[in-house]
């Protein structure tokens, strides 16, 4: 099984017509991701890469049946792209937008509040079920089917661990990019109720970093319940410079608080396996199932 998405996801691209959407709506498509239209005001009842244009998402998911999207709008237009996929009742909407400005941010996560959608990014890599869907930019080669559960704040490093796991023969049920925005969609504790919910994810990989609360958050939510699985656990940026932040703007660490070796030790606290280096993840991994 997976969370989130599957192989019965429909997925529009707003933003399709342009450089990067129709790039990663042909490497999605290509993969066998079930995209069944796109959106560009203005350019309603044309075709892209075989598939219907519509002027507005409502139009593509009432013509489409739709229950996904992806965004590939610049910064100034992503966040009105946002609140209307949250409009249309989606049930996923995924943004790998860059630099969304936070006050728009503002605006879309009170777009989010009692709705059905759930957001990932924006800033994301995305998220992937392997051989069902992938919405995003993540990469597919070395993902396979299997029985652990990733969860990242970071690109690079969710395509090594994945790579990892896969080089190990455990695979992943569903990985997901939650963003490097300080203020996103989805987080780690919410990824975490999903995986616990699904039979077939056997362990969590979080990949934290520096700046925010979202592990803190998770250390929490895990401390509050019997979780019922493994979850292990790598936080990077423990040499990174105070005040500085690392690569993006979630990685911003204030005179001292959320540093990764704070919230490794929250994490250790609340029974989370803790990975020293990114080396060290798979063999966590495994000893972590064969003990549970």
């Amino acid at each position: 099984m997976s969370i989130l998405i599957d192989e019965n996801t429909k997925v529009i691209v707003q933003g399709m017509t342009g450089r990067s959407g129709t790039f990663y709506t042909d490497l999605a498509m290509r993969y066998g991701s079930d995209y069944v239209g796109g959106v560009r005001p203005g350019k309603g009842g044309g075709r892209h890469l075989g598939l219907p244009i519509f002027d507005t998402v409502a139009d593509a998911v009432a013509e489409t049946g739709a229950n996904a999207s992806l965004i590939m709008v610049p910064a100034h237009h992503a966040a009105d792209a946002m609140i209307e996929a949250i409009t249309a009742k989606l049930d996923v909407v995924v943004c790998v937008t860059e630099r969304v400005p936070q006050h728009d941010m503002t605006r879309v996560k009170a777009a989010l509040q009692g709705s059905r959608t759930v957001l990932i990014g924006p800033n994301s890599q995305g998220i992937l079920t392997p051989g069902a869907c992938k919405i995003g930019v993540m990469p597919t080669k070395d993902a396979r089917q299997g029985p652990v559960g990733i969860v990242s704040r970071s690109a690079s490093l969710t395509s090594e661990v994945l790579a990892q796991t896969s080089a190990a023969n455990l695979g992943q049920s569903t990985t997901i990019g939650v963003g490097g925005d300080a203020i996103h969609g989805i987080g780690f504790t919410d990824a975490l109720r999903r995986f616990r919910d699904d039979p077939e994810t056997k362990a969590v990989i979080l990949i934290g970093e520096i700046g925010g609360r979202e592990e803190e958050d998770a250390a929490a939510y895990l401390q509050s319940v019997d979780y019922g699985k493994p979850v292990i656990a790598l936080v990077v940026g423990r040499h990174a410079p105070k005040e500085r932040r690392m690569g993006h703007a979630g990685t911003l660490s204030i005179f001292g608080l959320e540093t990764a070796d704070a919230k490794a030790k929250a994490l250790r606290d609340a029974g989370v396996v803790i990975a020293e280096h990114a080396d060290d993840v798979v063999s966590c991994v495994k000893r972590a199932m064969a003990d549970a």
